[in-house]
């Protein structure tokens, strides 16, 4: 596995922390080059979760550790920024809830545990599973995999070794091979931002295909804050020319910038 192969650093105490800190850097450029190298294998699993999620199905995110942080951290994401039910896009990780703070003893050893995870949400084929490991032997997602499978789910996953066990459970796997690791084999660095990338660009490319994007703006997001609340007085002033005042009179009524913009329209035809 090239993610446990020796850095290309050695002698790592014996470094001051700028050299410590610009050979980091050094490495993580190298990640967004290997991302690119696997956006065919994320078109073709976006394209392939998009038609199912058009017919109602739910993109479930599997993972161990960091690798499971990650899909959790994505999951949780999507609501207050696409607008969307906070069980369209779920995270679920070995260990449970718990693990997400605090590691959790051989939790990623068990090859059954993650389609126990995921039964309660009752998955049917619409459903998406994409199993997260850096290493791509992990046998939670590797389980998770070949069960959500049997049971004609679409499955697909984010991989950072090539030709891995995970891969080869997944219909449609994204394999970024992002090499050694600064710090050898702490994949909670290049291979964690990779994964990272790869999330950001399945999710949001998913629900841009999905109508909950309107020109470049968040349209359909929580206004749960005062700096959303602002920007999206901001989006409405932008969109459709009215002042302030009248901006956050339309977001009291219709509760977020879509329906500010569109109520206004109705109103004014």
């Amino acid at each position: 596995m090239v993610t446990e192969n020796a850095s290309h650093y050695d002698h790592l105490e014996q470094m001051s922390v700028y050299d410590l800190l610009s050979n980091i850097n050094k490495e993580d450029k190298t990640v967004p080059m290997a991302v690119e190298q696997a956006i065919p294998q994320i078109e073709a699993l976006v394209t392939q979760i998009v038609a199912r999620m058009r017919r109602g199905g739910r993109l479930i995110y599997i993972g161990a550790g960091t690798s499971g942080r990650l899909g959790v951290v994505d999951a949780s994401e999507c609501p207050p920024t696409f607008g969307v039910p906070f069980e369209l896009v779920l995270g679920l990780m070995a260990g449970g809830d718990g693990a997400i703070r605090k590691a959790v003893e051989n939790a990623e050893d068990d090859a059954e545990q993650a389609w126990k995870d995921i039964a309660p949400y009752r998955p049917n084929p619409n459903d998406t599973v994409i199993g997260i490991a850096a290493s791509g032997r992990t046998p939670y997602v590797i389980g998770g995999l070949n069960q959500a499978r049997e049971a004609g789910l679409l499955t697909g996953c984010v991989v950072c070794n090539p030709g891995s066990a995970v891969a080869q459970a997944a219909e449609f796997p994204v394999e970024v091979v992002t090499g050694p690791e600064f710090l050898t084999g702490s994949t909670r660095m290049k291979a964690g931002t990779a994964q990272k990338l790869v999330l950001n660009m399945i999710s949001t490319a998913v629900m841009i295909q999905l109508g909950r994007v309107k020109g470049n703006k968040m349209v359909d997001m929580q206004l749960t804050n005062i700096k959303l609340q602002d920007r999206a007085a901001k989006m409405v002033m932008s969109e459709i020319g009215v002042g302030r005042e009248q901006a956050e009179a339309l977001l009291a009524q219709f509760g977020n910038v879509r329906g500010a913009i569109d109520g206004f329209a109705q109103t004014n035809k």
